[in-house]
């Protein structure tokens, strides 16, 4: 079993601050990508940032400049620092990570359950 349990979401002003946090827990061999993907209501989820083991990093364009991953390989923990924030930022970020759990042959996509960031004066 794996479990991503983020935190640090909330209320914020435009403008202003928020960082996200995801750690991961359970029988994890190995993590490959880690990233954050946010949905807004009646849009599609997508994809915000990720992250690779070896430290790439690829943002969204609407994001770029405004919000840096970063990631503890050895915690499995990833990060988001969102400054700047917007209204249009407002959703529901999810953690996500591409994993070997239990055993090599069996890697897959694990999700968190969410955090809701909003952005609103």
């Amino acid at each position: 079993q794996v479990q991503l349990v983020e935190s640090g979401g909330g209320l914020v002003q435009p403008g202003g601050s928020l960082r996200l946090s995801c750690a991961a827990s359970g029988s994890i061999l190995s993590v490959n990508v880690m990233g954050w993907y946010r949905q807004a209501p009646g849009k599609q989820r997508e994809l915000v940032a990720v992250i690779s083991s070896g430290g790439r990093t690829n943002y969204a364009e609407s994001v770029k400049g405004r919000f840096t991953i970063s990631r503890d390989n050895a915690k499995n923990t990833v990060h988001l620092q969102m400054n700047s924030l917007k209204p249009q930022d407002t959703a529901v970020y999810y953690c996500e990570m591409k994993a070997f759990i239990g055993t090599w042959s069996n890697g897959g996509e694990y999700w968190g359950q969410g955090t809701q960031v909003t952005v609103s004066s």
